[in-house]
């Protein structure tokens, strides 16, 4: 049987490097871009514990004749999109990079991949901040929830999103979109709010911080973990026919009660510590998300592996750990 091969960018990301880890174990080959920074050690964190299966080479969306390039030398069998902009309140202060990178960068990947590897699957990474202030009337948000984004973030997601249908419809391409709901892990960036949360938190446990200064403690999310969201981007792909799927837990809970819950495991006052912070709102706020993943259930047989309890103590226990072996970066 011919090993089958995947293409991944944004593969030093959270879910493009538990994605790596995943399509490894099931015997791919594994090829991914990384954007060029300048701090070369930030880059590849990751991804530094696979030691076989992964090539890396440097790449940007906005790059289509390179994207071009390694295509036709790969000749994947499956393609991942997940490079972008993807901090949702960095959106207002840099939109025309967000929508450079998440809207225009996913039309060069599309052709790209149209014209050097048409039969290869392409998935791409679409958002629950689609959405935005829709829902249906059981509150939930589906795939035929109407999409109304709030932000620049959601408003570029929107646009591919339609790009990849439209691809699929007019090229005969097999080209899905997973539109996934939050979801977390301990290779969540820090300036994400589950991640910040508890780092902080467990930072101030330690006496190595004072406050945790957050915005909007009634936003609602739909939290899940990384690890089974990956699958889903696999399942997705390996489903006999493209299609779109909306992938989440179906539970949501809020900025507040999830701080509530970090603050009472490690037995701090939540009163005392927490500090609400203006800068952190967003200029439109997304209030609510809760997803029906009915679909992927009955479709893909896919479910969700991880409780909210048990990503929550994940990320306490790791930044635990990170804090009792690493001493000498308190200020980390």
């Amino acid at each position: 049987m011919k090993k089958k091969i995947a293409f991944i960018t944004g593969i030093a990301g959270q879910d493009g490097s538990y994605l790596a880890e995943c399509l490894i174990s099931k015997n791919y080959k594994v090829y991914g871009i990384v954007r060029r920074n300048s701090v070369v050690e930030h880059q590849k964190n990751r991804l530094e514990n696979i030691k076989h299966g992964l090539e890396l080479t440097y790449g940007d969306l906005l790059n289509e004749s390179s994207l071009s390039s390694l295509l036709r030398k790969i000749k994947p069998s499956e393609i991942y999109n997940l490079a972008a902009q993807s901090h949702v309140r960095i959106s207002f202060d840099i939109p025309e990079f967000t929508i450079k990178t998440n809207a225009i960068g996913v039309l060069n990947i599309l052709q790209a991949y149209k014209n050097e590897c048409p039969k290869s699957k392409f998935y791409q990474a679409s958002s629950s901040e689609m959405f935005g202030r829709s829902v249906d009337k059981d509150g939930y948000q589906r795939e035929k929830t109407p999409l109304e984004p709030t932000s620049p973030y959601g408003c570029a997601k929107v646009f591919a999103y339609n790009l990849v249908k439209h691809y699929r419809n007019a090229y005969k391409l097999f080209a899905s979109n997973g539109i996934l709901f939050n979801h977390e892990s301990e290779r969540r960036g820090t300036n994400f709010v589950t991640n910040k949360v508890v780092k902080t938190a467990v930072r101030i446990k330690l006496g190595l911080q004072k406050n945790l200064e957050v915005g909007n403690l009634n936003s609602y999310r739909d939290w899940g973990h990384a690890k089974d969201y990956v699958k889903a981007m696999n399942l997705i792909l390996n489903h006999k026919k493209p299609d779109d799927f909306v992938i989440a837990t179906g539970q949501s809970r809020s900025v507040g009660q999830m701080i509530n819950y970090v603050f009472k495991k490690l037995n701090l006052s939540k009163n005392k510590h927490v500090k609400i912070n203006q800068k952190y709102f967003r200029p439109e706020e997304l209030k609510y998300l809760r997803g029906d993943a009915s679909k992927a259930r009955k479709i893909l047989g896919w479910k969700p592996q991880y409780t909210f309890e048990m990503i929550m103590d994940e990320m306490i226990d790791f930044w635990l750990n990170f804090y009792e072996q690493n001493k000498n970066l308190k200020d980390y």
